[in-house]
């Protein structure tokens, strides 16, 4: 099967345990610069399924500096992050609105809908691995980067009508952006939201339904109804949002299965693909080979349903290379028989 097609079979729950799960490895700047040249080879042994089409704006969104590098970085919002660690994204200390009534410093970045739709297709053509949208709606983390964490909390407590007149503007704007990219060949959209801490979800679960699920839904929809599979991230621990999840139709959802308990999402096979990930607190960065191989193990056995996993990890912060490649071997002898 080729790197689509296994994808596919996977997120169908049709993967014949005869074939391999696909593969899926992030990668932060920090990886390069630490363990140079083993991204690289480890992506040259066991090359990724899922990829992403080159920056294809016919007029590019306006930043200034590096979100990687240290110092500041003022991305296309204009929302202003502080990074004092080179290889990874900073922090937002400083709210760029002060109250929902201003939101004269907010800039919507219309660049990101000039898509180029024919280079996109051209991309998409050309290559056989499952190609996912170059964009990425993050609802709940635009509002904190913009507002402020603490304050956002507070506005949505209060139930501020600003905050309400707000997230309307912003939905708008994701959906035109997901729509210029369902008409384009590509195979998924994405969404993203960082909802849990270590032990629960960041908000009362029943607020996540009144506030931002009716969001999600959209979005979901929208990729549906263009013939699109989609994504999700998020970090934490969100079993509490996971039933909401699948019964809005997500295809696949990336979140930290460790931190949840493997046994806990076993429930779940089966209705929704497990996209990773590897535990990156405990067992990518201080784990053995040996731990490594057996995390994979207790992966496939309480999650596979033929398919509905696409083994992804993080090569970011604290990972070992031996690790990754530890991982990705592991998935490869389990899956070849």
């Amino acid at each position: 099967m080729t790197p689509k097609e296994l994808v596919y079979a996977s997120l169908n729950f049709e993967l014949p345990e005869t074939e391999r799960i696909p593969r899926h490895l992030w990668s932060l700047p920090w990886a390069d610069e630490k363990f140079p040249g083993a991204r690289e080879a480890i992506q040259k042994e066991f090359p990724d399924d899922i990829t992403r089409p080159p920056s294809c704006l016919k007029n590019p969104v306006r930043t200034t500096g590096n979100m990687f590098q240290t110092g500041i970085y003022i991305d296309e919002w204009g929302c202003i992050f502080e990074n004092r660690q080179s290889g990874i994204i900073g922090e937002v200390k400083t709210p760029i609105v002060d109250d929902w009534n201003d939101t004269s410093r907010v800039q919507i970045p219309a660049e990101a809908l000039t898509v180029d739709i024919g280079q996109v297709n051209a991309f998409c053509r050309g290559t056989d691995r499952f190609v996912m949208a170059n964009a990425c709606q993050r609802p709940f983390e635009r509002l904190q980067f913009i507002r402020g964490t603490e304050n956002l909390y507070m506005d949505l407590a209060l139930e501020d009508e600003g905050l309400n007149a707000f997230i309307k503007t912003l939905h708008e704007f994701h959906l035109k952006e997901l729509d210029v990219w369902s008409r384009t060949e590509v195979d998924a959209l994405m969404i993203m939201d960082d909802w849990g801490t270590q032990k629960s979800l960041l908000i009362n679960p029943e607020m996540w339904r009144r506030v931002f699920k009716p969001l999600y839904k959209d979005y979901i929809d929208l990729a549906h109804a263009a013939g699109k599979k989609i994504f999700m991230h998020s970090d934490g621990y969100i079993l509490d949002i996971y039933p909401d999840l699948i019964e809005l139709g997500l295809d696949a959802v990336n979140s930290q299965i460790f931190c949840m308990g493997i046994d806990k999402l076993a429930a779940f096979k089966g209705q929704i693909t497990f996209w990773g990930e590897m535990d990156r607190q405990q067992i990518l960065p201080f784990g053995t080979e040996k731990q490594v191989a057996d995390a994979v193990r207790q992966i496939y056995d309480r999650l596979f349903c033929s398919g509905g996993i696409i083994a992804q990890c993080e090569f970011g912060p604290g990972a070992r290379p031996e690790n990754i490649r530890a991982l990705y071997s592991a998935w490869n002898k389990m899956t070849i028989r």
